[in-house]
This record gives C-alpha cells, structure tokens and sequence, in this order.
C-alpha cells in the first residue's frame, strides 16, 4: 500500500514540480503544429560529437556542473540539436546579469529571435519519436504556402527525467521565414 501512495505521488507531484521553473517561452500544446517566435535568449551549451541520444547524459553533467557552480537558475525546457549532439539550457532573467563565461565545456551563447513552425508531442525522448514528429512536421511545412524552412530542426524537452514517458512532452522546432522573402532573395 506505502509503495502504491509513494507511486502516486511521484507521478502527480514530480510533473507539477516543473512548473515552478522560469519558461523561456510558452510551450506548443501536444498534438498542435504553430508558427511562434521564440525570443533572443541567452543560453549554456555542451556539445558531444555523437548524436543526442548516444550522448545525453554526459552533456547533461556538463551543463549541470556549470549551473551549479555559477549559482545559475535552472529553466525550462531544455532545446537540443540531434547530430552532432548539444544541449542547451537557457539561463533564466535573473541571472542575466551574472558575468557568465566559457568553460572548458560550456560555452555561453546568444541566440537572435527567430520564428519557428513547432509541433507539439507528448511522449517519450527518443530517436524515434523525434523521428516521427520531425517527419510529421515537415511534411506539414512542404505543404504550406506561407512559411519556408530557414534552418535545422531541433528538440525541446519540457519535463525533467523522473516524469514518466507517458507524461513526457516535447516539441520539434524548424526556423521558418515567410515565403515571399525567400522569392525576394
């Protein structure tokens, strides 16, 4: 009976825990595909040559080591480039002012404003069900008039490794422009 309440809780409580973390931007609903700006962020970066999913761990400790030793905030969600494998956490508004610097490994980044065409997922982090919703959304995007790819698809994961899969959501990011200024080019 303890381990079945202990379940429970795990399962009700952990998830709500994220939500008292500072969100770099609002997230895409699961099972929802938008155009939304993401605002210029700053951000700590690991990088690993290995693909995401071989090497989330150890870039992980990285960024965690850093944070931890900068007194930096933790935020949400977490973004990661596939192949090559990166990690980025984005540093939260208080802790702009701190005179974050390059590590041995990791590095502080700045990333302009951008539009993306986001679909929203709710499932485990995997090679595969990034895979899929890659897929899904650019074939969403090769059928639209509007919106042209601007740059390579990229993760965000917005729950933390205790939160059971089913749980889990996460959002597939391609950086879009109008299509009439990619005709004026």
């Amino acid at each position: 009976m303890n381990t079945l309440l202990v379940t429970c809780a795990v399962v009700l409580i952990v998830p709500a825990a994220g939500l008292a973390y500072e969100k770099a931007f609002e997230e895409t609903k699961p099972g929802t595909i938008e155009i939304k700006e993401i605002p210029e962020r700053t951000l700590i970066v690991a990088r690993r040559g290995e693909s995401y999913f071989d090497e989330n761990n150890a870039m992980f400790g990285q960024l965690f080591r850093y944070i931890k030793a900068n007194d930096v905030s933790m935020t949400v969600p977490v973004k990661a480039d596939i192949n090559p494998g990166k990690m980025y956490f984005y540093v939260g508004t208080q802790d702009l002012t701190k005179d974050l610097r390059n590590s041995e490994s990791v590095e502080v980044v700045v990333e302009p404003a951008r539009m993306v065409m986001s679909l929203g997922v709710r499932g485990g982090y995997s090679e595969k069900n990034f895979e899929q919703a890659r897929k899904n959304l650019f074939d969403q995007l090769q059928a639209s008039k509007d919106w042209k790819q601007s740059g390579e698809a990229y993760a965000i994961f917005w729950n933390g490794p205790y939160v059971p899969a089913f749980m889990k959501k996460f959002e597939v990011h391609v950086p879009v422009v109008p299509a009439e200024q990619t005709k004026e080019e």
